[in-house]
């Protein structure tokens, strides 16, 4: 159908905004994705930039996510939408189709040469859109395990187990109806998904040498070019 097909490509577009890249380019003349863990998400960003880069990456991603998901998904065209389905809210499955989109975007960015971050921020962003209660309770948790822990991937994968736990709680046990099976659905798939990209990661937390935020200044070498 013509609207589902105009928000995916413009979900994808906009999650294809590569803040890591741009902000590092445009205010410290640095790609991180030569640095650091050589990846074009936030995390590298504050690894690499410091925080106030890795903060702007960061708003950037999460509202990619939020945009599509909250604004792009509400376009309709004369041909319009079904108008339901037996088990699944329509409205909620196109948000997320739309958030699916965004999130393909951050990863594989048509801007930034198809080198993208692993998509946790921007399915952040999605996510917040949707179910935001949820959402401040996984950000809770996520805040918990990076404070505790200092490992930014190990507070990424646990804030991803604990948000289709939490939709499961609300929806089946407190019966909150806004809560769409859809949403759970997603949150497994999401997990999954946030495992496979963290591969690596994972190895490294088994054998001690995954990197830990220790501080949020610029890394070494790149400290006084183009502070913010």
């Amino acid at each position: 159908m013509l609207s589902i097909s105009l928000i995916l490509i413009l979900s994808y577009l906009a999650g294809s905004i590569p803040g890591s890249v741009w902000i590092g380019k445009a205010l410290y003349g640095v790609d991180v994705r030569e640095h650091g863990s050589g990846n074009a998400g936030a995390t590298n960003a504050f690894r690499v930039l410091g925080w106030k880069a890795g903060a702007l990456a960061s708003i950037i991603d999460v509202g990619k996510g939020l945009f599509a998901a909250a604004v792009i998904a509400t376009i309709r065209l004369n041909d319009g939408l079904p108008s339901g389905f037996e088990f699944w809210q329509v409205e909620s499955v196109v948000r997320l189709t739309a958030g699916i989109a965004a999130i393909a975007g951050h990863m594989w960015p048509v801007w930034a040469r198809f080198e993208g971050g692993k998509g946790v921020n921007t399915a952040a962003g999605v996510l917040f859109a949707l179910t935001p209660i949820t959402m401040w309770i996984v950000l809770g948790a996520f805040v918990v395990v990076l404070v505790s822990s200092r490992y930014v991937s190990l507070a990424s994968m646990t804030a991803a187990a604990v948000f289709p736990a939490v939709v499961a709680v609300r929806r089946f046990i407190f019966g909150i109806e806004g809560l769409d099976r859809s949403l759970l659905l997603f949150g497994v798939l999401l997990l999954a998904g946030i495992i496979i990209a963290h591969r690596s990661n994972i190895a490294r937390l088994l054998n001690g040498t995954e990197n830990r935020v220790h501080n949020f200044r610029p890394a070494r070498g790149l400290r006084g070019r183009g502070e913010l």
